[in-house]
């Protein structure tokens, strides 16, 4: 079971990914595009807790950095998603996580996502633009993320849920 659902998260990583770079940029708003990559993360956290979202992170990450057409440092997408696993992994419940409690969560893990992203950027001096840019594009980003929600989460929690064992919780 173990290794179906590493490939099942594994999967819908690839589809987000294919998504959030093919697909995606023909609707982009302001130039930001919805990370799906990050719904997948904050899905797999709220499923399955931090540590196994954290290494999905890590690998949705690199993924993302390495997907073209990735014009950036590679690794920071990757140090983003591993901090939005964990973070997101700590807001799982034993009982059943209500929408609100999803929603706030995913604007949260993409505002920390986002930022930490951006943060890096200027860190590592790879960043384009003014603090008002990266601003403005984290708030564009955080709206992408929560007004995808309801149409990504539900069926990816649920997915990861049926291959949750039993008693796991």
């Amino acid at each position: 079971m173990r290794s179906l659902r590493v490939a099942v998260a594994a999967a819908l990583v690839v589809v987000a990914l294919v998504l959030q770079v093919a697909v995606f940029p023909h609707v982009a708003w302001e130039g930001v595009v919805p990370n799906f990559c990050l719904l997948v993360v904050v899905a797999a956290a709220l499923v399955r807790g931090p540590a196994f979202a954290a290494t999905l992170g890590f690998f949705a990450g690199l993924m993302l950095d390495l997907a073209p057409p990735a014009d950036h440092v590679a690794g920071r997408w990757a140090l983003a998603l591993v901090v939005v696993g964990y973070v997101a992994g700590l807001m799982r419940q034993d009982t059943r996580t209500p929408a609100t409690t999803v929603v706030a969560t995913v604007a949260a893990a993409s505002f920390v996502g986002t930022s930490v992203y951006a943060l890096s950027g200027v860190v590592l001096g790879d960043a384009v633009g003014s603090f008002g840019d990266l601003a403005r594009v984290i708030v564009v980003a955080l709206l992408w993320d929560v007004l995808l929600t309801p149409l990504v989460l539900p069926g990816v929690m649920r997915l990861l849920a049926r291959l949750e064992p039993a008693g796991a919780r």
